[in-house]
């Protein structure tokens, strides 16, 4: 079983996202995030938006469903597809482009006759059956809802387009100035041909994007700084060591302000405890740009031995603002003396696929077999477990009334009396939870506990319940810095 099979088999088993619908069947490329889950998802939402709005981002939300008009403009009524095989044997459909990457042809086809020429030439075969695959058509990826017959309407494949619609009213509450960043996260839709590798690749995703206006006339005045270092692959064949400030000023990366969000964007993953040692930035080649972009950026993690896009960091110039000016005729210029169409940088991250990065990167076994996922503690799902040394003779009940009070000051605390002690320690490690407060009979006579961290399962005994209730943050309690310098 690989590390990627292992790590979907805790998240199903203790409650970080299952297959949607099971007792029904289920249904390809959806996912619900378990209780577990949902809480790590909104952790990771509010590292990313605390990064941004550190750097002035303002926020924004808009509707999922689209007026057609919006994707007219945006290109992706008439181009968001993709070619699809289908197998003439087992009828299993895939995306034509990922069959020729697994094949090793980073080739990507302009139309379906050059892809039966390429499937057939490199003798491309079923996955699931072996069949030789010899046709490609294209197949819309977006998501059309019914309507009340006066006009179309989509599920959005990107959030994007709210904020450029809305592109003079934001830029009104940013009173008027430049380089202004607008950030919103939310579901995305996207008609996968093959969903596959869990929430790897879904009809139903979780976004976070960031749309970075700039004048064109202007210097918007972000630059880098010397700091970590990360492998960069340019055009898909020339790779860079270095850090981002190395890599503009080299030439390697084309803008400062592209540099700039791709730091911002590296800095974000390291702080979600996603391993700096299985990430790289690649550049797309230009037969794999999108429609709307001139240059882009993936930073990708490597998912067992496969390279895996979780933020792409885009250039779309002036192309979406201009489009939805020309089509709704309305007035989107920036500028009074000289109007003009703003640039826009775009950082688009895929919140399930960093997810996947944080649980493989943190995921490990002990010598014992037992599992852990070592996620940093403002990550975990929950940062401290109460835990009774047995259920009798009073041990449950002194256990509850501290949790009671710990929950008050620190939300994300559990309390856990099932099972031997020691399995109890393997159950919160494999969660992830970095702290356990074991409550035993010392704790009915003398009032103290015993604090174990996690990773290095050391320990701290004789800790008085009183030093613990105290107001502020739990993680800021001074026994902690004492307990991990202990562990190091």
């Amino acid at each position: 079983m690989s590390n990627f099979d292992e790590v979907v088999e805790i998240c199903k088993r203790r409650g970080f996202f299952w297959p949607s619908f099971q007792i029904y069947g289920g249904s390809a490329g959806l996912y619900d995030y378990a209780p577990l889950g949902s809480i790590l998802k909104e952790n990771v939402y509010r590292i990313w938006m605390e990064e941004y709005m550190k750097i002035g981002a303002i926020a924004f939300d808009s509707p999922v469903i689209t007026p057609e008009p919006v994707f007219k403009a945006s290109g992706h009524i008439q181009r968001f597809a993709d070619l699809a095989t289908v197998c003439d044997q087992c009828k299993s459909s895939y995306k034509t482009e990922s069959l020729l990457a697994d094949k090793g042809v980073n080739i990507v086809p302009e139309n379906e006759k050059e892809a039966v020429e390429i499937l057939v030439k490199n003798k491309v075969r079923c996955p699931k059956c072996g069949n030789l695959l010899n046709n490609a058509s294209k197949f819309n990826l977006m998501f059309q809802v019914s309507s009340n017959g006066i006009e179309k309407l989509y599920l959005r494949p990107e959030t994007a387009q709210g904020i450029f619609t809305n592109f003079k009213l934001l830029l009104t509450y940013n009173r008027g100035k430049l380089p202004m960043i607008v950030i919103q996260r939310g579901k995305g839709f996207r008609n996968e041909i093959s969903p596959r590798q869990a929430i790897i690749r879904q009809r139903e995703f979780n976004m976070a994007e960031v749309e970075v206006f700039i004048d064109p006339l202007e210097n918007p005045g972000f630059m880098p700084d010397a700091g970590e270092e990360i492998p960069l692959l340019r055009n898909n064949q020339e790779e860079y060591s270095g850090n981002l400030l190395n890599a503009y000023k080299t030439g390697v990366v084309g803008t400062s302000e592209h540099a700039y969000f791709m730091e911002i964007t590296l800095k974000i993953a390291l702080r979600l405890g996603i391993d700096k040692k299985k990430m790289r930035f690649r550049q797309h080649r230009k037969d794999e740009l999108a429609h709307y972009s001139s240059d882009c950026w993936d930073l990708e993690f490597l998912l067992d031995s496969d390279w895996i896009e979780m933020v792409g960091i885009s250039d779309r110039g002036q192309f979406d603002v201009k489009n939805h000016q020309e089509l709704s005729g309305q007035n989107l210029n920036y500028g009074e003396n000289e109007p003009r169409i703003p640039r826009v940088l775009e950082p688009a991250y895929g919140i399930d696929r960093m997810i996947m990065a944080i649980l493989t990167s943190t995921y490990m076994k002990r010598e014992s077999g037992y599992k852990v996922l070592s996620m940093p503690p403002e990550v975990s799902p929950y940062i401290l477990a109460i835990l009774p040394l047995q259920k009798k003779d009073g041990l449950s009940e002194k256990a509850q009334e501290l949790f009671t009070a710990m929950r008050a000051l620190e939300p994300r605390t559990l309390f856990d009396d099932s099972g031997s002690i020691g399995r109890r320690y393997s159950r919160q490690d494999e969660i992830g939870t970095p702290y356990c407060i074991t409550v035993d009979y010392d704790t009915l006579s003398k009032d103290i506990v015993t604090i174990r961290e996690r990773d290095s399962q050391k320990q701290i005994k004789d800790i008085p319940i009183k030093s613990l209730l105290v107001s502020g943050h739990f993680m800021e309690n001074p026994i902690l810095k004492l307990l991990n310098a202990n562990s190091s």
